[in-house]
């Protein structure tokens, strides 16, 4: 080889070296640029949550912890933190940030509780109360949402979860008594099933209505009767089971 091509050769190497480095920097740069404008919209969702009445500090530091927009379609991430809900495929929704937060606050959870989940979905509200509970079982209707859902939060590092792919308006009567049940899609009626497995003094939130519209109730269980609390208008997807929505 002569000197002229060596030294071509070897200039060529070192601009090739700095092409690299160069994409490199730029790819670096865009990934820290992306996980900056989903940290500031966060911290703009939970500012946005306080100021609409989410006061419980627990419910918002596990909201704060759980990465939404690991729960969404690749193409919906620049809108995770936004406060509203959006599509997850099979028809369903991962519910809006707010409905979430006032759902959980609503549940008065406590480290040693034991929930029960209707409707595991993207597996997001899963793991916000995963954050607050001792145990939470999760019942989805759907096989692929179920198994979606369980290898998202196995990779997240959760270990107090447990998914079941059934009807939900049965509940999971083998685990049961639950101090709390958290119901994600709208029943006509309370679920007979999800009333005789709630523990006496037990937590039940979940919409009540028609399939276009519901009202979000909380309900405690008192002498074996329900006492209900209206929370707020809301809109979910319909409860499909024996005891809900055929």
């Amino acid at each position: 080889m002569s000197r002229l091509l060596g030294e071509h050769l070897a200039g060529r190497g070192w601009w090739m070296r700095a092409f690299r480095f160069t994409v490199r920097s730029v790819v670096r740069g865009n990934v820290a640029n992306s996980d900056d404008k989903l940290e500031r919209a966060k911290r703009a969702l939970l500012a946005e949550l306080r100021a609409l009445g989410i006061r419980d500090e627990r419910v918002l530091s596990a909201m704060e912890r759980v990465p939404r927009h690991l729960f969404v379609p690749p193409e919906l991430v620049p809108y995770a933190y936004e406060d509203r809900p959006l599509p997850i495929g099979a028809g369903q929704t991962i519910s809006q940030p707010y409905i979430v937060a006032l759902s959980t606050q609503a549940l008065e959870l406590s480290p040693q509780d034991r929930v029960l989940e209707i409707g595991t979905g993207s597996g997001y509200q899963a793991a916000v109360l995963a954050e607050l509970a001792g145990e939470v079982y999760t019942v989805e209707r759907l096989p692929e949402l179920s198994q979606a859902a369980r290898e998202r939060l196995e990779r997240l590092g959760y270990r107090n979860l447990h998914f079941r792919v059934g009807d939900g308006t049965k509940g999971w009567p083998e685990e049961a008594p639950f101090d709390a049940i958290l119901v994600t899609a709208a029943a006509p009626r309370v679920p007979q099933s999800l009333i005789e497995q709630l523990a006496e003094g037990g937590r039940l939130v979940i919409p009540i209505g028609g399939r276009e519209s519901q009202t979000l109730w909380r309900m405690e269980k008192r002498a074996g009767r329900l006492k209900k609390a209206y929370l707020c208008p809301c809109t979910f997807v319909p409860l499909i089971g024996e005891e809900g929505w055929r």
